[in-house]
C-alpha cells in the first residue's frame, strides 16, 4: 500500500503549530486539511482524552459559529497520536489565512468558563469524559504558541 501523506512528515522535526497537512479537490471544490500540533511527537507528553474532548467540543462549537468561517468548517476532531487537531475547511486556504480564526478559537478555549457545550447524556456519547481546566491550559498555551508563531510554526519542515 502507498504512505498516506500524514505519515510522509518527519515527526522527528514536527514542532507544535499550525500547518496545511493537505489539499484535496472534491469536485470544482478544495478542501484544506489543517494540522493543528499542540504539542512535539515523540518529545512531549500526550494530551489526555478528556482534555482532548472537551477542546473538541469548544473548538467545534466555537468554529461553527463563526460569521465568517462557519459555512466553511467542515470538520474538527483530534489526532489519533493525541498530539493535537485536524480543521477541514471548504476552500483552498493557506496557515496564514486562518492564524487569526485558530488564534481567536484557542483564546476562546483558554478563557472558557461553565458548562461545555454539548456535554450531557442527551447530547454526548460519552460526556463525563471531559477535563475542562487541562482544556482552558492548553487552549492558552497554543494561543500564546500561535501569537509569535513564524514560518517554523506555520509550514511543515522540511
Amino acid at each position: 500500500m502507498e504512505k498516506i501523506t500524514s505519515f510522509t512528515i518527519d515527526h522527528m522535526k514536527l514542532q507544535p503549530g499550525l500547518y496545511v497537512s493537505r489539499k484535496d479537490p472534491v469536485g470544482t471544490e478544495t478542501v484544506t486539511t489543517f494540522d493543528l500540533r499542540l504539542t512535539s511527537p515523540n518529545e512531549e507528553p500526550v494530551l489526555n482524552t478528556a482534555e482532548m474532548h472537551t477542546i473538541e467540543h469548544l473548538a467545534a462549537t466555537y468554529l461553527r459559529n463563526d460569521p465568517v468561517w462557519k459555512e466553511k468548517v467542515l470538520y474538527f476532531g483530534p489526532m489519533g497520536c493525541r498530539t493535537g487537531f485536524y480543521l477541514l475547511l471548504a476552500g483552498d486556504h493557506t496557515s496564514q489565512d486562518v492564524l487569526p480564526l485558530v488564534l481567536d478559537c484557542f483564546r476562546f478555549i483558554g478563557a472558557y468558563q461553565g458548562t461545555v457545550p454539548g456535554a450531557s447524556a442527551k447530547d454526548c456519547g460519552n460526556y463525563l469524559d471531559m477535563n475542562l481546566p487541562m482544556a482552558n491550559f492548553w487552549g492558552k498555551r497554543y494561543a500564546t504558541l500561535l501569537e509569535m508563531a513564524d514560518d517554523t510554526r506555520l509550514v511543515y519542515p522540511k
